[in-house]
């Protein structure tokens, strides 16, 4: 038997001990009572049409898996219709699909800023953009939310202290965790004036916002400096990520993506579905305002108790400290409604909160139901 003191796990297992010490142990828990939790906002996940898309592409022969790499045998015909339809639909030059919004984000930052280039990025970007930036090879500073004056500053002693390449302006259309948007006209004039190019993560704007549910950023679609993510797996219900933009990109990553190149390609099924779930946005608008008269009534009704509402679907309640937040969070999933409290490092510390995600997998009475909880639990 290995002693304590040779354990090649000890120190996994003392960390692991340190993270529950400070409330921040995770634990995966099977979703329970009325959705106030995913990002399914649109309540695709089960939409009867998207099954149906997927019966039917099973009838024609369309295989589960893609046996290899898009740049092997794994390149099947729905990628392609799914990537020519979703630039039409999304008015790009360019569109390429990736089995998840993690992946995409990864292997975008991680491949297109080069070397003597400068990424700044909001201080709130998603994880994934901090994981592809720290697997490249661009200069990275981080600038404070949502401020396009301090991006700006950034920029400024960047190239006052000899920086020569190229700026890349990252950030999210929609953030996750504070439900608040950026602005993102001022963003575009940044990059114009810079001459640089803006990535923007739409992942929980997708579906929800701009006509056809094409995303707050859907008016930049098009513009030679602006590269766009839309995941899939949020509003539209099913799995993967779409990148839009000009066609130097979508080549660039064919070429030079480790992150894709690498990766067996998703599904071909799952590109069937992500098709059907994009018509599904064009032609069934009924669905976003659906979604519009629910983010109102939980505006209404959440917000006397804390709930920071901002016009858009998620209302965090900040707590502050970690083990009240996790234990409000337990008490509201045992009245029946799964509401998830978040921590740091997910969100700075000092704000671990309850995050409310409105979906069209809750009725308006649930989010009654939801507001009386939530007052019991925090009075």
């Amino acid at each position: 038997m290995i002693s304590e003191a040779t354990d090649l796990a000890a120190d996994h297992r003392r960390m692991l001990a340190d993270l529950a010490d400070r409330q921040r142990l995770r634990r995966l828990i099977p979703p329970q009572g009325v959705d106030f939790s995913s990002n399914d906002y649109l309540g695709l996940a089960r939409s009867p049409r998207i099954a149906r898309a997927i019966r039917q592409a099973l009838d024609r022969g369309v295989p589960t898996g893609s046996g290899g790499s898009r740049l092997l045998r794994g390149n099947h015909p729905e990628h392609e219709l799914l990537e020519e339809e979703a630039a039409r639909f999304l008015g790009s030059e360019a569109v390429l699909f990736f089995s998840s919004g993690f992946a995409a984000n990864a292997a975008l930052f991680a491949t297109l800023p080069q070397r003597g280039d400068l990424v700044v990025h909001d201080a709130l970007v998603h994880a994934s953009a901090h994981e592809g930036m720290r697997l490249g090879r661009a200069e990275c500073v981080a600038a404070t939310h949502n401020d396009p004056t301090a991006f700006e500053n950034v920029i400024r002693a960047w190239r006052h202290g000899g920086g020569k390449g190229r700026v890349w302006i990252a950030l999210e259309s929609l953030y996750s965790m504070d439900g608040d948007r950026a602005p993102l006209d001022a963003f575009r004039a940044l990059a114009d004036e810079r001459e640089a190019f803006l990535l923007i993560d739409e992942a929980h704007a997708t579906g929800v916002f701009g006509p056809e549910g094409r995303g707050l950023a859907a008016h930049l679609e098009g513009l030679e400096n602006v590269i766009v993510l839309r995941t899939c797996g949020k509003a539209l219900g099913c799995e993967g990520a779409l990148l839009t933009g000009p066609a130097f990109m979508r080549d660039f990553l064919i070429n030079r993506g480790r992150g894709f190149i690498f990766s067996t390609a998703p599904s071909p099924l799952m590109a069937s579905a992500v098709r059907e779930a994009l018509r599904i946005l064009a032609g069934e608008p009924e669905h976003r305002q659906a979604l519009v008269a629910r983010i109102d009534e939980a505006a209404r009704l959440l917000s006397p108790l804390g709930a920071v509402c901002r016009g858009t679907q998620i209302l965090p309640v900040i707590i502050g400290d970690d083990a009240r937040a996790m234990a409000a969070a337990s008490a509201i999933q045992a009245a029946g409604y799964d509401v998830r409290g978040i921590r740091p490092p997910t969100v700075p510390a000092g704000t671990a909160r309850l995050r409310i995600s409105v979906t069209l997998n809750a009725s308006l009475d649930d989010i009654a139901g939801l507001a009386a909880t939530l007052e019991e639990v925090l009075t």
